[in-house]
C-alpha cells in the first residue's frame, strides 16, 4: 500500500460536487483505514544497550509524576494510540479546540490548556428529522456511530456509503444523500482561522451551515437538531454542579436562539453554547436538558412527534454528582420541491480565565479583549459567530484560491498544505495575556515587550503527547507557518524566548539519558522549551529532562537563524536590533564548542541536537552546517545594523569554519554524518543541508559557504538513497542511510521518517530548482500520513517501514509551509499558472 503514486491518490477529489471545492481530503463515510499501526516501543536488540539507562530513569520519573497526581510531559508508558478517525477540528487559535471525526464525531477535546481527552462523545451529534403531511417519515442521527449502550432510542443507521466528507482546513463539508426522499444535505463547518487576523482568529467558536435541497416532488418539513453535553467525555464529566440555560439574542434583524451549559473544568469556569439562527421560514426550538446516559427518549420522541421541542424556558437544576447533562437546539423549515433552505448553527465555548497546573499565574485568553465583562458572554459570542461566518469564509477563500487555482501545483499538495495547518490551533495552543488582578510571582503584563502586550503570548505544544511548549529545535521547522500567516505571533514567541535565553534557573534536574544532574536552565543559552502545561510555562522553562540541553549544539544556532529569517520576512529593523545582543551572546557561547580553534564547532559525543537518540561525534554535517549559516546570518545582521567591528570579527571566524567544514565532511558526493572514525560516520543524512536551506530561505545565497555543486550533488544523493530507496519513493525521506542505500540502524531515529524533515528537504529542493524531486519527496509523507496509515489531523513526528509511529499530533509536520515559502520566494510563476 505504501508503494502508491500520486496519480493513484484516493483522497484527492475525482469528480466535482456542487458546493464543494475541487481540492481537499475527500473520503466516503464508509471508508476504512485497515492498516494496523502501533506506537514505537521496541527498539532493535543492537539499540537496547544505549537505552537501558534512559528507560530505568524515565520510568522512575514517570512514577514520581503519577504519585504527585500529574502526568509526565512525555509518557512513554502510555502513548497516544492510533485512531484513524479524525477530520477537521474546530475553533480559533489558542482558545481550546475540539476535534471531529470524518464521520462527524466530536472526539478530541483540548479545553484545559495543553491537555487532551480522547473520547467520542455520543451525545454530541446532529439529528435529521423528515416530516411529510404532518407525520415524521424519517429520523436518524447523521454523525458518528453508537459507541456505548446509552441513547439506545436514537437511530444510528444512516448509510455511510450515501455520504461524502471533505476537509480543506479550516473548513470541511459533509454531503448526505437521502435518496428515498430525494433529499440532499450539505453540512459546512467553518472556523475563524484567517491569516493576518489577530482578532477573530482567536475566537472559540465554529459555525455549522446546513443547506437542505429538496429534489423530489413532495413538500417536506426538515428539522436539523444539534445535541451537546457538558465536559469532554471523561470521568470528570460526572462531578455534578452543571446546569443549562436558554437564551435569545437579537441584533440588526438577526435573532439567535440557543442553550448554554454552565460547568467547571478543573475549577475553571467554562460555558458551552449551541445556537441556531431564527429567521423567516426557520423555527428554532430547544430541549433545555436531557440525560446523555439515558435512552435519549426525551429528545427523540419530541422530534419524532412534532419535529420540534416544546422549548421550556429558564434554566435547569444543577445536576447532582454522578450525573452529566445534555441539551439540544433544533431548526425546522419547510422545503418545497426544487428548492432549498439554509439552517445555521453555532458552537462556542467561553473559558476566559485560565491557569496552568502550577496555579501561580492567571491568564486571560486572547479573545477576552473583545468578549469580556460582567454579563454572560456566550450569547454575544453565538450571535457574533452566526453574523460573521460568511465574512470569515470570504477571507479564507481569498487566501486559499491563489494556490488552489494553480494548475502547476499537484492537487494532493493543496490538501497537504492547508490541512496540516490544523496544528496551529489544535496543537495544545494557548494565546493569552496576563491578568492584571491576580498576578502571582511571575512576569506581570507591564514587563512584557510592547509587541507581546499588543498581540499576546503564544505557545503551542511540541506534540499532543510530548507536552512541552514552543519546543525550539522543532519550532525551527514549523515556524514557517507562523511567519507566513501570523508573523506577529512568531515575533511574540521570539521576544518571550529571548527573555528566557538570558534567564537562569538553578533548580537541580536529573537527566535521564546519562543520569547526570545539572541546573534546569543555564543563563545565556536557548532553552529547549518554554515549560509544560502541567507546571507553569514561561515561568519555569526547560521541562525536557532526557539530556542537558545546555550543551545541545543546534538550539542557540536556530535562534540566530530564525531571527534573521523573521527580519527578512518582516523587514522589521527594530526587531533585529532588539534581538542582536542576544544573537551575539549566543554566537560567543557557541564558539566555546570549537575545541580545536578551526572555527567549526564540534558535537559532544552524545545525541546533542534535535535527533536526540542519534549520537554525534566531532564536526557534523547537521550542526556544523547550522553553525556556518548562523555565522553568515549574524554577520549579515551586523552589516544591516552597521556594526563593522562584529562584521569583521565574525567574518574571520566564518572563513575558517567553512574551510574546515569542507575538509572534514565533504566526501565528493555528500557531507558525511560526522567526522569521527565510527563505522557509520559516512552515513547519508536527509537533513545534512538544514543550514543551507534556512540561509537560502532567508534570502542569502552564498556559494562560498555551501558550494552550489556540492549542494546539488548532496541533494541528489539524498533523493536517490533516502527517498527513492524505500517504497519507490512513496514514504518520504528516511533520516539516515548507509552509502549503499541500506538503512542506518545505528539508532531508532536514524531509521525513522520524520514528517518535518521530509518537508524541509522538499523545500530545499524547490529552492535549488529540483521541482519534480521535491514534490515526489513531499508526496511520500502525504501518502503515508493521509492515505496509507490514516494519520490525518494527527500527523506524527515519525513513522517507520514497519508501520510503527512515534508521537501522534506533532508540531514539526507544519514544515509543509516551508515548501509553500520556497514556492512563493523562488518559483512564484508556479502559483500564478
Amino acid at each position: 500500500m505504501a508503494n502508491r503514486n500520486p496519480e493513484d491518490s484516493f483522497s484527492s477529489p475525482k469528480e466535482q460536487i456542487a458546493g464543494l471545492p475541487d481540492f481537499g481530503w475527500r473520503v466516503k463515510l464508509n471508508h476504512e483505514f485497515k492498516e494496523k499501526c502501533k506506537p514505537f516501543q521496541s527498539p532493535r536488540l543492537s539499540q537496547i544497550p544505549s537505552l537501558v539507562g534512559l528507560g530505568l530513569r524515565y520510568t522512575q520519573h514517570t512514577l514520581r509524576c503519577y504519585m504527585k497526581g500529574r502526568r509526565p510531559h512525555m509518557d512513554f508508558v502510555n502513548p497516544v494510540l492510533h485512531k484513524p478517525i479524525y477530520g477537521c477540528p474546530i475553533g480559533g487559535i489558542g482558545c481550546g479546540s475540539i476535534g471531529r471525526g470524518y464521520r462527524g464525531e466530536f472526539c478530541r477535546f483540548q479545553m484545559l490548556p495543553g491537555l487532551y481527552d480522547y473520547h467520542i462523545v455520543q451525545a454530541d451529534s446532529f439529528i435529521l428529522t423528515i416530516r411529510k403531511e404532518g407525520k415524521t417519515v424519517y429520523q436518524s442521527v447523521l454523525t458518528g456511530h453508537r459507541v456505548s449502550k446509552h441513547l439506545k432510542k436514537w437511530q444510528w443507521n444512516f448509510p455511510r456509503d450515501q455520504a461524502v466528507y471533505q476537509a480543506l482546513y479550516p473548513r470541511s463539508w459533509t454531503v448526505y444523500n437521502v435518496p428515498e426522499y430525494k433529499l440532499k444535505l450539505y453540512c459546512r463547518q467553518v472556523s475563524p482561522i484567517i491569516p493576518q487576523d489577530y482578532k477573530d482568529s482567536s475566537f472559540p467558536m465554529a459555525a455549522f451551515i446546513w443547506d437542505v435541497e429538496n429534489m423530489g416532488t413532495d413538500d417536506l418539513d426538515i428539522s436539523i437538531t444539534f445535541t451537546f453535553k457538558n465536559g469532554t467525555g471523561g470521568k470528570k464529566d460526572f462531578t455534578g454542579g452543571c446546569w443549562t440555560e436558554c437564551f435569545s439574542n437579537t441584533e440588526n434583524d438577526i435573532t439567535v436562539n440557543g442553550v448554554q451549559i454552565h460547568q467547571k473544568l478543573r475549577n475553571m469556569d467554562c460555558t458551552y453554547a449551541i445556537a441556531a439562527t431564527k429567521k423567516d421560514g426557520i423555527e428554532v426550538s430547544h430541549c433545555l436538558q436531557f440525560d446523555p446516559h439515558g435512552d435519549g427518549s426525551e429528545v427523540w420522541n419530541e422530534l419524532e412527534n412534532a419535529g420540534r421541542f416544546t422549548s421550556k424556558q429558564g434554566s435547569s437544576e444543577k445536576c447532582r454528582k454522578g450525573k452529566d447533562i445534555g441539551t439540544a437546539v433544533s431548526a425546522m423549515c419547510s422545503v418545497k420541491p426544487g428548492s432549498s433552505k439554509c439552517l445555521e448553527f453555532s458552537l462556542v465555548w467561553n473559558m476566559p480565565n485560565v491557569q496552568f497546573s502550577g496555579k501561580e499565574l492567571h491568564y486571560y485568553k486572547r479573545y477576552t479583549k473583545w468578549f469580556n465583562g460582567p454579563e454572560n458572554q456566550t450569547p454575544l459570542m453565538s450571535l457574533y459567530c452566526l453574523q460573521n461566518y460568511k465574512i470569515w469564509e470570504e477571507k479564507i477563500v481569498a487566501w486559499q484560491n491563489p494556490t488552489l487555482n494553480s494548475s502547476a501545483i499537484p492537487g494532493w499538495y493543496k490538501s497537504f498544505l492547508f490541512n496540516e495547518l490544523y496544528y496551529v490551533a489544535d496543537g495544545g495552543t494557548v494565546w493569552l495575556h496576563t491578568s492584571d488582578d491576580e498576578g502571582g510571582d511571575g512576569d506581570s503584563s507591564n514587563t512584557e515587550h510592547s509587541l507581546v502586550r499588543e498581540y499576546g503570548k503564544f505557545a503551542y505544544l511540541e506534540g499532543h503527547e510530548y507536552r512541552m511548549y514552543n519546543t525550539y529545535d522543532v519550532h525551527f521547522y514549523a515556524s514557517f507557518a507562523l511567519i507566513m500567516l501570523w508573523p506577529k505571533l512568531q515575533l511574540s514567541l521570539q521576544y518571550d524566548l529571548s527573555k528566557a535565553v538570558i534567564s537562569e534557573n538553578t533548580e537541580r534536574m536529573k537527566f535521564c539519558m546519562g543520569g547526570s544532574v545539572g541546573h534546569r536552565k543555564v543563563g545565556n543559552t536557548v532553552p529547549h522549551d518554554m515549560g509544560e502545561p502541567e507546571d507553569e510555562p514561561w515561568l519555569r522553562v526547560n521541562s525536557y529532562n532526557i539530556h542537558p540541553t545546555v550543551d545541545w549544539k543546534d538550539l542557540n544556532l536556530k535562534f540566530i537563524l530564525q531571527v534573521y529569517r523573521d527580519y527578512y520576512a518582516t523587514n522589521d529593523e527594530d526587531y533585529l536590533r532588539d534581538m542582536y545582543p542576544v544573537m551575539k551572546v549566543l554566537v560567543e557561547r557557541s564558539l566555546q564548542w570549537d575545541k580545536d580553534n578551526d572555527g567549526l564547532i564540534e558535537n559532544g559525543g552524545f545525541a546533542d541536537q534535535t535527533f536526540d537518540a542519534w549520537v554525534v561525534h566531532g564536526a557534523s554535517a547537521y550542526c556544523g552546517g547550522l553553525w556556518l549559516c548562523a555565522l553568515r546570518m549574524f554577520v549579515e545582521s551586523a552589516k544591516v545594523l552597521d556594526n563593522q567591528e562584529d562584521f569583521d570579527t565574525y567574518t574571520k571566524v566564518l572563513n575558517k569554519a567553512k574551510e574546515s567544514y569542507q575538509i572534514k565532511l565533504w566526501n565528493g558526493e555528500y557531507y558525511n554524518y560526522d567526522c569521527s572514525t565510527s563505522g557509520t560516520h559516512d552515513s547519508v543524512m536527509s537533513d545534512q543541508l538544514a543550514g543551507n536551506w534556512y540561509m537560502k530561505a532567508s534570502g542569502i545565497t552564498d556559494t562560498s559557504v555551501f558550494p552550489e555543486e556540492n549542494v546539488k550533488k548532496a541533494l541528489l544523493k539524498v533523493f536517490n538513497s533516502n527517498v527513492m530507496g524505500f517504497a519507490n519513493g512513496n514514504m518520504g525521506a528516511i533520516n539516515g542511510t548507509r552509502p549503499d542505500g541500506k538503512k542506518d540502524i545505528t539508532s531508532c531515529q536514524s531509521e525513522e521518517f520524520w514528517t518535518g524533515v521530509t518537508a524541509a528537504l522538499a523545500a530545499q529542493m524547490i529552492q535549488e530548482g529540483m521541482i519534480e524531486e521535491a514534490f515526489k519527496t513531499a508526496w511520500g509523507s502525504y501518502n503515508v500520513c493521509w492515505e496509507w496509515l490514516g494519520f490525518m489531523f494527527q500527523s506524527p513526528e515519525a513513522y517507520m517501514t514497519s508501520k510503527h509511529f512515534r508521537s501522534l499530533g506533532y508540531m514539526r509536520a507544519l514544515a509543509v509551509w516551508a515548501i509553500q515559502w520556497a514556492l512563493e520566494k523562488y518559483h512564484p510563476d508556479l502559483l500564478s499558472s
